[in-house]
């Protein structure tokens, strides 16, 4: 039994350093990110936010990730991972303009990478429930990260901050009203409209949009997300008891 004990441990273990070692590739791939974009990373503040944003997502995936070698899929997930970084690098410092496209560019090739992630699991048959979610947490944060440059870089009002907070917000309610935590179907309703949130705030962000075209973007993304929230609750409310 004690054999047995610490034969478990080591290949625990063993598969903990696996994992490791790819999210310090992805680290190393980030730093490469960082010199290569000079125009993003132009301070010392931005090179902090964006390692302490990809050490954030390494030890979440470090904690709950217990297989080893992280696959195809998830390796294009934490592409996406290291891109965030980079967007929320460019948050906190003022861009040229040729630094604000760059930071624009990067977090349209994230939301891109969105649904190929998904593709590359299906097609090489590693669907697993820990990509499922670490797919869903990037997505929130990347809107929690665009909803803040909204508030930061343009003249639109901190409501917009909703945007970004409303899944947080959803996830609190559930520990107080548990049937809140109970499992959604796929939606394609819901993809899309996450998809459209990401859209429309990059537009939104973009130098030659006017300001009522922002306000109108970042309302859209809002009233869109406000419907979807009120779909699920509804459908889980009515669920409760079953």
């Amino acid at each position: 039994m004690i054999i047995h004990q610490r034969v478990r441990r080591s290949n625990r273990l063993i598969r903990q350093l696996v994992t490791l070692s790819e999210l310090v590739c992805g680290g190393c791939f980030l730093l490469l990110a960082g010199v290569a974009l000079p125009s993003v990373f132009t301070s010392t503040l931005a090179w902090g936010v964006a390692a302490a944003t990809y050490c954030l997502i390494a030890a979440l995936v470090l904690a709950f990730w217990q297989e080893g070698p992280l696959g195809w899929a998830n390796r294009v997930t934490l592409l996406r991972g290291i891109l965030i970084a980079v967007v929320a690098a460019g948050l906190w410092v003022p861009l040229s303009s040729i630094g604000n496209w760059q930071w624009l560019g990067v977090a349209l090739v994230a939301l891109m990478l969105d649904g190929i992630d998904g593709w590359v699991a299906r097609h090489t048959r590693s669907q697993t429930v820990f990509g499922a979610r670490f797919d869903m947490e990037l997505d929130a944060f990347l809107i929690v990260l665009l909803s803040l440059g909204l508030v930061l870089k343009t003249p639109v009002a901190p409501w917009v901050l909703l945007i970004g907070s409303m899944r947080y917000a959803f996830v609190v309610a559930g520990w107080h009203f548990t049937w809140l935590q109970s499992t959604l179907s796929e939606s394609l309703r819901r993809k899309t409209i996450c998809v459209w949130q990401i859209t429309a705030l990059l537009l939104a962000l973009t130098p030659w949009t006017p300001p009522v075209a922002t306000q109108l973007l970042a309302l859209s993304a809002l009233l869109l997300l406000v419907y979807s929230f009120s779909v699920d609750i509804f459908w889980l409310y009515q669920q409760r008891h079953c």
